[in-house]
């Protein structure tokens, strides 16, 4: 898990005419691109080292990295995205997680149950929800539930898994 890539952001298109681009930010705004040096661009791999960047006012940013140096290069960065190695994160307090930690988990009930695995995180203003894929009946799709990350819904997570209280799930 230490080395899985993390998506801090992603490229919406270039800004100005000398390799500027405008960046859609994931994270906590601008300062959570300052603290690295250098980002791995999906999906071709190239590594960027970032020279300066600046808050747009519109909660997104403008960068400036040393290997694009006209309008063109930004252009054909367009809907790549901005990587870093889990690694390469803050160490984490007691009770906190990244998104990316928990996605692919599997989750389980307090009961010990399979339910399935988590899929994605939300947020929608009051906390982080998580959304849970069960698996797949035969001949259907699969189907998908959400809970809250609290503690009364999720009474414990690792990097193992995750769990969900009984009554949160069907």
């Amino acid at each position: 898990m230490q080395d899985k890539p993390v998506t801090l952001a992603a490229i919406a298109g270039a800004h100005g005419v000398t390799g500027e681009v405008r960046v859609k930010l994931f994270g906590e705004g601008v300062e959570s691109l300052r603290g690295f040096r250098a980002f791995s661009v999906s999906p071709s791999g190239e590594m960027l080292t970032l020279k300066k960047i600046r808050d747009d006012g519109k909660g997104g940013a403008i960068a400036r990295f040393e290997q694009v140096t006209d309008r063109n290069a930004a252009e054909k960065l367009r809907g790549s995205t901005l990587t870093v190695p889990r690694s390469a994160l803050p160490a984490l307090g007691d009770g906190e997680y990244y998104h990316a930690d928990l996605i692919g988990l599997p989750a389980i009930s307090t009961g010990g149950a399979v339910l399935g695995t988590v899929v994605a995180v939300e947020n929608f203003g009051a906390s982080d929800v998580i959304e849970i894929e069960k698996p797949a009946e035969a001949g259907k799709k699969p189907q998908r539930f959400m809970v809250p990350m609290n503690e009364d819904a999720v009474p414990a997570w690792d990097a193992q898994r995750l769990v969900v209280a009984d009554g949160w799930h069907d």
